[in-house]
């Protein structure tokens, strides 16, 4: 390929032509997306010292795990999902050694950047057009579950309901509202 054609490709694209053992696409990805995710890192940590080591390890993971990116979400958001994953485990890492005074003396920023939220209300916006499209039922099941964090116990015992048949509704509507996501995009 032309170096042009690199240029003007789009990340699925480019993904496609990793995938088929294109060193030189993989390259031009991470071009792409190298600053904003430093960025992303600098900010979070607060310094710039471990930004770069972080980076690099973010890169790593995407290159192997491109074989499992689903062009479903865009490129850039599964790349600093594996940035954002990749800075928490830093953390607790880093954690691990201190004391329980040390742990909570200076907590490394955990606030979403600018990018984060506007993807954040993306999905929120996302999440609640699919549940509206739900039944009442499914719709009170999901928000139980999931919003409300109740167990499967407990959601029996509100709505007066056998176990078996909350847990079999929720795996339903569940199903549900990956269908009405996967339909939308």
């Amino acid at each position: 390929m032309e170096i042009a054609d690199y240029i003007v490709a789009d990340d699925r694209r480019l993904v496609e032509l990793v995938l088929a053992g294109d060193g030189t696409a993989f390259e031009y990805l991470f071009d792409r997306y190298r600053d904003a995710i430093r960025r992303l890192l600098v900010q979070r940590l607060g310094h710039t010292s471990d930004a770069d080591d972080l980076l690099q390890e973010t890169f790593i993971k995407v290159y192997i795990n491109l074989h499992r990116y689903c062009p479903d979400y865009t490129f850039g958001q599964w790349v600093y999902t594996i940035a954002r994953n990749t800075f928490i485990d830093f953390v607790r890492r880093r954690q691990e050694g201190l004391s329980i005074d040390e742990r909570f003396m200076a907590p490394a920023s955990l606030a979403p950047t600018p990018e984060e939220s506007i993807i954040n209300r993306q999905q929120c916006t996302q999440i609640e057009s699919c549940l509206e499209r739900l039944s009442p039922r499914y719709r009170q099941l999901i928000r139980l579950r999931f919003f409300e964090e109740l167990s499967y116990e407990e959601i029996a015992a509100k709505l007066a309901l056998p176990l078996g048949t909350v847990k079999t509704q929720i795996h339903r509507a569940r199903e549900q509202m990956c269908r009405f996501i996967q339909n939308e995009k």
